[in-house]
């Protein structure tokens, strides 16, 4: 059984923008790993990890602040897709509440609520 290497976050970094070079090459994931020196499921993770890593919301932000190991600062394609998360949000919100307001003039209109009481 091989031993585990624990790697610090520098390291994974590092390997990462090694692996995204060597995938601009045209190297196949199993490639990479092995040069590497790690499992493909281990690239996946630290990839995964570094795309995700999201510092908490301010209240006062209406954009999530995330950090991105790629270039160390965050791109126009990840801060646009932020915004349209946020956006989505909203909307998904807004559609539920005029839903919850159509049931309710639908239940007014069948006499189930007497007077439109709420």
């Amino acid at each position: 059984m091989a031993r585990k290497i624990r790697h610090s976050n520098t390291e994974i970094q590092a390997l990462v923008a090694q692996a995204s070079d060597l995938a601009g090459q045209g190297k196949l994931q199993p490639e990479i790993a092995r040069t590497l020196g790690i499992s493909v499921m281990t690239l996946h993770r630290w990839r995964k990890i570094a795309r995700t890593d999201v510092a908490p919301k301010e209240p006062s932000s209406n954009v999530p602040k995330e950090v991105i190991f790629h270039s160390g600062r965050e791109s126009q394609e990840d801060r646009r897709i932020a915004e349209l998360e946020v956006e989505n949000s909203r909307l998904r919100k807004l559609v539920t509440d005029l839903l919850l307001g159509k049931m309710r003039l639908e239940e007014e209109a069948k006499g189930q609520i007497p007077g439109g009481a709420r």
